[in-house]
């Protein structure tokens, strides 16, 4: 997908406050055992089509509006990931915003978790 420069200038100065995380970093970590959340913020047409296993939908539309329900723990580590990792990116960057302060956003995104071949579950489309 090709997206717009001051998208892309917003998203590159989100990136400047958040952290990014791997695959291959959250891997790691749930098989660890550490405690995280992994939360999808793709549309919900996305989220139907098939997602990470173990994950959450809390869509870029609706995540400030709920997540207070969802993880009222702001400083429990949140994971964000979308399609490329430039939505997540300005999902975390809000939450850090509203107070949490462990959150990420996935490096490339679910692109990047189907190219490592991680758990995915079926949505409803599939």
């Amino acid at each position: 997908m090709v997206h717009s420069p001051r998208f892309l200038q917003v998203v590159e100065d989100a990136k400047t406050r958040i952290q990014e995380v791997t695959v291959e970093d959250v891997k790691r970590s749930r098989d660890s055992g550490e405690d995280l959340v992994l939360i999808d913020t793709r549309e919900e047409s996305e989220w139907a089509a098939g997602h990470a296993a173990g994950s959450i939908h809390l869509g870029k539309g609706v995540i400030e509006r709920d997540i207070e329900k969802q993880v009222p723990d702001t400083s429990r580590k949140l994971v964000l990931y979308c399609g490329g990792g430039f939505r997540s990116a300005l999902a975390a960057d809000t939450l850090q915003k509203m107070g949490y302060c462990n959150v990420y956003s996935l490096a490339g995104g679910w692109r990047a978790w189907n190219q490592a071949q991680m758990p995915v579950e079926p949505g409803e489309d599939s």
